[in-house]
């Protein structure tokens, strides 16, 4: 870190000190903020799809308690009654 090369002789460990060096660099550069970014798009999208949901189901309801409205309407009509 700060520029700084450790080597400590240790494969692992200076794999380590390495590694975290890249991550903390990573996020100083606000490169991470890509990821941000696609978690609002995914919290946006489920948003969308449980609004359709909603609405499909109100449409689904109302569309079902029309056609049974329609349906008892057929099968009570009779020559001199109508709908």
């Amino acid at each position: 870190m700060n520029g700084r090369n450790f080597n400590t002789g240790i494969p692992g460990v200076d794999f380590l000190i390495t590694f975290l060096q890249g991550r903390v660099q990573r996020a100083r550069s606000g490169e991470l903020d890509r990821g941000a970014s696609a978690v609002e798009w995914v919290i946006i999208s489920a948003v969308v799809v449980a609004i359709v949901g909603v609405v499909a189901a109100i449409i689904s309801a109302a569309l079902s308690k029309g056609a049974t409205k329609v349906g008892d309407c057929i099968e009570g009509t009779t020559d001199s009654k109508t709908c």
